[in-house]
């Protein structure tokens, strides 16, 4: 198992049960196309390709672990050089899955650019540190990606993986999350709507009625004494429209 690299962030998962169980919960079928994150050694593109799909796609940033994975003999299976936090995912189809043991150190920035390419990916299974895959289901103190990903995908917690499943072995335990994108998401500027949710929640301990005027908090319905654990997907949403309705009026105005 040498060659791992600090700065690639890798942890190689080899645990048979765990990588059956994130192949499985991809719900793969005949002609599926899969993307796989981060594809080290390809212990999860061995389970993936058990499957009758159509095509894997293994994105890996590691040249070393590339030529490992090009290795493996499958006329299904290409492997691309490429970083996944700002990977074109609706460049390889349509109607993709996507998985992967996601690096720790660039997790978030991976999952942020899933939901950029929310219009290709219907449905994704990650592993994260244990801390950020309960954060993005929106348990324990929620931040903006929480918040952005639960406006496109239904986010679900599968399974906490503990270090001893790793080599070398993490110092936290991981957490397995599956995405399934809702059937109307909205339509936004999702540019726009990051620089909403961040801005919202710089300064998170402030009430909402220091950060916006109030009159758009009351069109939206929401409580101006609130601060922004206390909000829903669905208040984020609203108080997003509200607000860029407001700024139309005032510019026109």
């Amino acid at each position: 198992m040498g060659g791992l690299k600090k700065s690639y962030g890798q942890h190689l998962l080899v645990s048979p049960g765990v990588l059956k169980k994130i192949a499985q919960s991809l719900n793969l079928e005949e002609g599926d196309t899969v993307v796989e994150i981060g594809g080290g050694t390809g212990n999860l593109t061995r389970a993936l390709l058990e499957y009758p799909i159509n095509r894997l796609y293994v994105l890996e940033l590691d040249p070393e672990m590339v030529k490992r994975l090009m290795s493996i003999e499958d006329n299904r299976l290409e492997v691309i050089e490429a970083d996944a936090s700002s990977f074109d995912f609706c460049s390889l189809g349509e109607e993709v899955k996507i998985t992967g043991n996601l690096p720790y150190n660039v997790g978030s920035l991976i999952v942020e650019n899933v939901v950029k390419h929310y219009r290709c990916i219907s449905l994704g299974v990650f592993m994260l540190q244990k801390e950020v895959a309960l954060k993005l289901c929106g348990k324990g103190e929620i931040g903006w990606l929480t918040v952005f990903l639960n406006t496109y995908y239904e986010v679900e917690y599968l399974m906490s993986v503990p270090p001893r499943f790793f080599i070398p072995p993490p110092k936290v335990d991981s957490g397995v999350i599956k995405l399934i994108r809702k059937e109307n998401p909205p339509e936004l500027n999702l540019e726009n709507y990051k620089k909403f949710l961040t801005s919202i929640f710089s300064m998170r301990r402030k009430m909402l009625k220091k950060k916006l005027p109030e009159d758009t908090l009351t069109e939206a319905g929401i409580d101006p004494s609130l601060r922004v654990e206390q909000l829903t997907t669905e208040d984020f949403l609203r108080l997003y429209n509200v607000f860029n309705t407001s700024q139309k009026r005032r510019k026109i105005g």
